[in-house]
């Protein structure tokens, strides 16, 4: 266990911002987690986990409090069932599940930053895939009982980029995460994104070969920024900063009648909901790629991405989401939502 006093964070977040941790605490092993997670909780100490800082804005003035970053390590197998330590990278963990075992499931998931812990909380997903699809248990300390505990899939509550543990963000700890797999010779899942298919020249529902798959993937991520590195700005983000927003029938007819001639991507749902693009509505208002004159701008690859351009703060961040979600809504009448965490600010 490492402890940092006054330590800062932006190094620690993928946006690069956010003020200093009153205390930062690096755990790891399980046993510091729950050290560290017991100790704040008896004293009353504000308390924020943080995994690969790939989901989250911090406000300028930091975190007066503990952060516990988890850096924990562990890729186990049973079989097909991949268990993973909260604090693995999740990039290098798909990988290697395609890579090294040949294994399928996870493979659309391939160069998303971040750490394993985060994925079920967030129920991270991309290009058809979502962790909800193969997460078989989490194992997560529960604060409220203080005790350990193991959640099945059913437990885990998922829904769209959601979670028990987003809905309960002071509750649970997450500690490990199990996955079941596919061996389908060498095979990937079956494509369920147009995007992918297009690009493989395959049709939906179709398998490819498992490494090729993984290698698009990547391909296609990087083509928007979205593969960290740290000479392009562009990568500088949270990724997606606004989720698709999903509309009611209700809210539906309204925007329709707010398209005029546009035909917005739509994606029915069986519960009579509608899912579309929140890239499609920010490009159709106006905030193209590179959008900003100021430090911080939409990513000149994807305009989901929120950039810092190397001097932003997180106040600029914000004016910047700020500026796209009311002319958003002033066009079809849509509020987006942010997906990252917010620490200490409000959009």
């Amino acid at each position: 266990m490492h402890v940092t006093e006054n330590a800062p964070l932006a190094p620690l977040t993928t946006l690069r911002l956010g003020g200093p941790a009153r205390r930062l605490v690096t755990a790891h092993t399980d046993q510091e987690v729950l050290e560290t997670v017991r100790a704040a909780d008896a004293a009353g100490e504000p308390l924020l986990v943080l995994g690969g800082g790939s989901n989250l804005v911090i406000g300028d003035d930091g975190f007066d409090g503990t952060v516990l970053r988890i850096a924990t390590t562990g890729f186990g197998w049973d079989g097909t069932v991949l268990e993973l330590a909260a604090g693995e990278v999740w990039a290098d963990a798909v990988a290697r599940a395609v890579l090294e075992h040949g294994l399928a499931g996870i493979e659309f998931l391939a160069g998303i930053p971040g750490s394993a812990g985060a994925t079920p909380v967030q129920n991270v997903g991309a290009y058809g895939q979502e962790v909800a699809q193969t997460v078989t248990e989490v194992v997560a300390y529960d604060r409220r009982a203080g005790a350990l505990v193991t959640l099945d899939n059913a437990g885990c509550a998922f829904g769209y980029r959601h979670s028990r543990f987003k809905a309960e963000p002071d509750r649970y700890v997450v500690l490990r995460v199990r996955f079941a797999l596919e061996d389908a010779g060498g095979a990937s899942s079956p494509i369920r994104y147009p995007e992918v298919a297009r690009t493989l020249g395959a049709a939906a529902g179709d398998r490819v070969d498992l490494r090729t798959a993984y290698e698009t993937v990547l391909a296609l991520r990087s083509g928007k920024g979205m593969v960290l590195d740290e000479q392009d700005h562009d990568t500088w983000s949270a990724g997606s900063f606004f989720t698709n927003p999903v509309l009611t029938p209700e809210q539906y007819r309204v925007f329709l009648s707010r398209l005029g001639e546009l035909t917005a991507p739509a994606f029915p749902a069986p519960d009579g909901s509608t899912k579309t693009s929140a890239a499609w509505l920010i490009d159709r208002a106006g905030f193209t790629k590179g959008y900003g004159s100021g430090p911080a701008t939409l990513s000149t690859k994807h305009t989901l991405a929120l950039t810092n351009r190397g001097s932003a703060t997180t106040a600029d961040l914000l004016a910047l989401a700020r500026e796209i979600r009311a002319g958003v809504h002033a066009a079809f009448g849509v509020e987006l939502v942010n997906e990252p965490v917010l620490i200490g600010v409000e959009l």
